[in-house]
């Protein structure tokens, strides 16, 4: 399974919010969705991220490239300081760290 994750530095967090919403209801159409969540730090209320769970790194970036996703990234930029940092990880058990 992969975590994608789209962090913000944001200038106006309740601003972002309905995009952040409908990031998260075009994610939910594609193959490999798993789930979503929002987080807002609690040390910095800048740094806000949008989380999400897929099946495959295929899904994740078929996701990313879209041009509905595109379009709400930059509809973004409004209420941002900096560019989103997009990225993606690999869960991996504890027991694989031997």
């Amino acid at each position: 399974m992969i975590k994608g994750i789209v962090g913000y530095k944001v200038k106006n967090y309740k601003g972002l919010e309905p995009i952040l919403m409908k990031l998260r209801s075009h994610a939910m159409q594609y193959p490999g969705f798993l789930s979503a969540e929002s987080l807002v730090s609690e040390v910095d209320s800048s740094a806000v991220v949008m989380m999400s769970t897929w099946e495959t790194i295929e899904n994740w970036k078929i996701w990313v490239q879209s041009r509905i996703t595109q379009d709400l990234l930059r509809q973004a930029e409004a209420f941002l300081k900096d560019k989103p940092r997009i990225t993606a990880y690999r869960i991996v058990s504890t027991v694989d760290w031997r």
